[in-house]
């Protein structure tokens, strides 16, 4: 018997990415990245949130709302395998999936109160695009959900970091209290893996900036910084 769940967003999260391009492969990776959870006017309740400032981190269960319309597939080619290898869907985190959800870990920095927008919680870590929806959330509890001798397969750590040259008076044109997360974006790399080629000058946007930049051997190299379009 089929029991189809009909879900809906809960909040939607803002973030500093516009687009795919550039967001960390995996939550907590940027830890200096702030996002703003915004809830839903029929769930801007503030009994639904007591208690949730003694927990340091958060579940959030998301949904790929870029890849709307897309069929799954059973098997991916995941990106920190040069792309060129499949995978089975399940051992993976593609966004290609039957259901089309996402699950990330952030830490909870704060609750703040917004005349317009109720209740909001702000939080470091996020890895989804400006507007994800946002279908639940709840508390993550150590004792249950690290596993210290778990295995990561074919993703045992974050990978090697590059070194990010971010010339000053390029750096300036950056909002102080964005720098250190365009900083840890930049050098997680957020080049497609199976891309390599030193001449190339990718640019991404983030927090209203496109951000140009080059990468030869582990070096990334900042080349302009101008306003988004």
């Amino acid at each position: 018997m089929s029991h189809d769940l009909l879900i809906r967003p809960i909040a939607h999260i803002r973030t500093d990415f516009p687009s795919k391009f550039g967001i960390p492969r995996q939550a907590g990776l940027a830890e200096a990245l702030e996002g703003t959870v915004v809830f839903e006017p029929e769930f801007r309740v503030d009994e639904a949130l007591r208690g949730i400032e003694g927990f340091s981190h958060l579940w959030l269960i998301w949904g790929f709302s870029e890849n709307a319309g897309h069929d799954w597939s059973p098997t991916v080619r995941p990106p920190r395998l040069g792309g060129n290898t499949r995978m089975g869907v399940f051992a993976t985190r593609s966004p290609f999936r039957p259901n089309g959800l996402g699950l990330s870990c952030v830490r909870l920095l704060s609750l703040r109160k917004d005349e317009a927008l109720g209740t909001t919680l702000t939080v470091a870590g996020a890895d989804m695009v400006d507007g994800t929806p946002i279908y639940d959330i709840k508390p993550y509890i150590p004792y249950a959900d690290s596993v210290p001798a778990a295995v990561g397969g074919f993703a045992p750590d974050a990978g090697r970091l590059l070194q990010v040259e971010f010339p000053p008076e390029l750096e300036e044109k950056v909002p102080p209290e964005k720098r250190d997360g365009l900083r840890a974006v930049l050098a997680h790399d957020p080049r497609p893996r199976y891309q390599d080629d030193p001449h190339r000058v990718y640019g991404m946007g983030f927090a209203g900036l496109e951000v140009c930049f080059r990468v030869e051997g582990g070096v990334l190299t900042v080349t302009e910084i101008e306003a988004a379009g």
